[in-house]
């Protein structure tokens, strides 16, 4: 690719176009009506219901960013990416994909330059009201995201599973684990451990129904709570998977004390799963997640160091940081 510094800018102007794209082809099914092989596109135009040209000239913008392989005759088929895209492969991407560049995305990125003037999120300027008050309204855009996020853990809890050793505990609590995909892939892995998912209300009914279809109810409970509040005591571990990027530090730090006061008096571990951020200037996936807490919520992504700062606050020490395969890590705290 060209180090042309025009050339260069232009592609950081124009990611959005690709995204909108992908965005499309995902809710248009794209990658499910080719799992049985390539197509052309006008049969392809004709299951998904839209124009032909249109959707062709989709496909050819995503082709040439290797995301499905373009044939003679105007055939599309599959590639490694694009079957991230199938909603029954393992790893799939498609919840993310149908979230992250969807609609109300755009309108709150829109939003991303007259937030930086005050201490509003840009979806609170777009919305009306902070996200998490938007989902608890709207239980379609809701399983939109906990779709998205149960795509994320999917993602990158095998990576976990493989860098971090889950097995030696007896009970992990998963506080605001969603659906609980991450703490059932755990409990797959080990056939010993037990598993809480600590959610709010609305929330912990659907981790619930997850839990009973993976048959793992008698290993794994779905309770209600208010992290900030209180969590589910007697855990030997507390899972906080993508959690405190969404606040601010003295939310987390509110988040962080709750887990500390269920631990008591236990010799327990605190795993934090976050892509964090790397100190110095080289390119990194937690730069671009930390825009996305900087517009929908007030948090950030965090380095080392601001993650021992914050840990310290709350009474904990960072013992430390576990890389996996995935863009996140696990970083490890114990009580002080």
């Amino acid at each position: 690719m060209s180090d042309d510094p025009q050339q260069q800018v232009i592609r950081v102007i124009q990611g959005y176009i690709g995204s909108a794209a992908l965005y499309t082809a995902t809710r248009l099914g794209v990658a499910d009506h080719l799992a049985g092989g390539a197509r052309d596109v006008a049969e392809l135009a004709r299951l998904c219901g839209v124009q032909e040209d249109g959707l062709y000239r989709v496909l050819r913008l995503l082709a040439s960013l290797g995301i499905f392989a373009e044939q003679p005759s105007r055939r599309f088929a599959l590639t490694s990416a694009a079957r991230l895209l199938r909603k029954d492969t393992p790893g799939s991407l498609h919840g993310i994909a149908a979230f992250l560049p969807d609609p109300m995305h755009f309108r709150v990125y829109a939003n991303l330059a007259p937030s930086l003037s005050g201490h509003v999120p840009a979806v609170e300027l777009t919305l009306g009201e902070p996200v998490f008050e938007y989902l608890a309204k709207h239980p379609d855009y809701s399983e939109i995201f906990n779709a998205a996020m149960t795509s994320l853990s999917a993602a990158a809890a095998q990576a976990a599973i493989e860098a971090y050793d889950f097995g030696r505990f007896d009970t992990i609590v998963d506080v605001g684990g969603g659906h609980g995909e991450l703490l059932l892939s755990i409990l797959r892995a080990c056939p010993a451990v037990r598993g809480i998912v600590a959610e709010l209300g609305h929330v912990a009914e659907g981790a619930r129904a997850r839990i009973e279809a993976a048959g793992l109810a008698a290993r794994c409970q779905a309770v209600a709570c208010d992290f900030f509040e209180s969590v589910p005591p007697g855990g030997d571990a507390y899972l906080l998977k993508l959690i405190l990027h969404d606040w601010d530090d003295e939310h987390a730090v509110r988040i962080l004390q709750a887990i500390a006061r269920a631990m008591g008096e236990r010799h327990a571990v605190l795993c934090v799963l976050e892509s964090g951020i790397a100190d110095g200037p080289e390119p990194s996936h937690g730069k671009f997640v930390d825009i996305e807490m900087l517009a929908f919520t007030g948090g950030r992504e965090r380095t080392v160091s601001e993650f021992r700062a914050l840990f310290a606050r709350a009474g904990f020490e960072l013992t430390r940081v576990v890389p996996t395969r995935s863009p996140t890590s696990v970083v490890e705290a114990v009580r002080r």
